[in-house]
């Protein structure tokens, strides 16, 4: 299998010889105007088939608000707002992403879950939080974007900052498939086709050894294989600072 997962990956990394051409000139930023797009589209996709999970995963979100106060929760990577439906009424909501034109479909999705208060959208990177204070949220919630941030462990350490003694970190992120899997095979040979449509997703990430090693006082992380053709190996749960 190792070699014709080696063969396959030079065949694929030669179709994408356009796309490294763009990157190389800077015309690959332009997809940033269109992925959000896409995206508000995939995400209703996704939520279909990853509604249990989600409704599970969130189902102990009030339990970090603290007595008399409003649950502050932060969404990093917010996209175009895929998960406000699950978040539980009354909650107040600050969300954060790196691409700015995801604005438009954020506000599509907070017209249409109005028990969620927004406070604001925040153009951020997840690995420099300077826009938001040391301790000032309850929760933060992070899904399907730890493959695609630039250093993993920075991002942690900024979620804990940001993060009140006893809040908690809530993630669901795709991960590496074990290896001699089909699965393996297919997250290694379309890698740069993921990376570049992906948005800079790496779909090889064995994304749970960070959160292993980040520093929680107490981590719920479960590995289950979700009901997506191509990305079936997952995580999710959540850490207490």
């Amino acid at each position: 299998m190792a070699f014709l997962m080696t063969f396959c990956a030079l065949v694929v990394n030669v179709f994408c010889l356009p796309l490294y051409l763009l990157d190389a000139v800077g015309l690959y930023k332009l997809y940033k105007h269109v992925f959000p797009c896409c995206l508000y589209r995939l995400s209703k996709l996704y939520n279909k088939k990853m509604h249990e999970k989600k409704r599970e995963l969130f189902a102990c979100l009030s339990e970090f608000k603290q007595s008399g106060n409003q649950l502050t929760i932060l969404e990093v990577g917010c996209g175009a707002g895929s998960n406000f439906h699950f978040y539980p009424a009354g909650c107040k909501v600050i969300c954060m992403d790196n691409n700015a034109h995801f604005e438009k479909y954020l506000h599509r999705n907070m017209l249409e879950n109005r028990h969620v208060t927004y406070e604001k959208f925040v153009e951020a990177s997840a690995e420099d939080m300077r826009s938001f204070e040391d301790a000032c949220v309850d929760v933060v919630v992070c899904t399907l974007v730890l493959c695609s941030v630039d250093n993993v462990p920075q991002t942690l350490r900024e979620v804990r900052r940001v993060l009140r003694p006893g809040g908690a970190f809530f993630f669901l992120e795709h991960v590496a498939a074990q290896p001699s899997t089909w699965t393996y095979f297919f997250q290694h040979v379309l890698k740069p086709v993921c990376y570049y449509l992906g948005d800079e997703c790496e779909v090889t990430r064995e994304t749970w050894t960070h959160l292993e090693a980040a520093g929680f006082s107490n981590l719920k992380l479960r590995h289950l294989n979700a009901p997506i053709i191509f990305n079936k190996p997952h995580i999710m749960g959540y850490g207490v600072k």
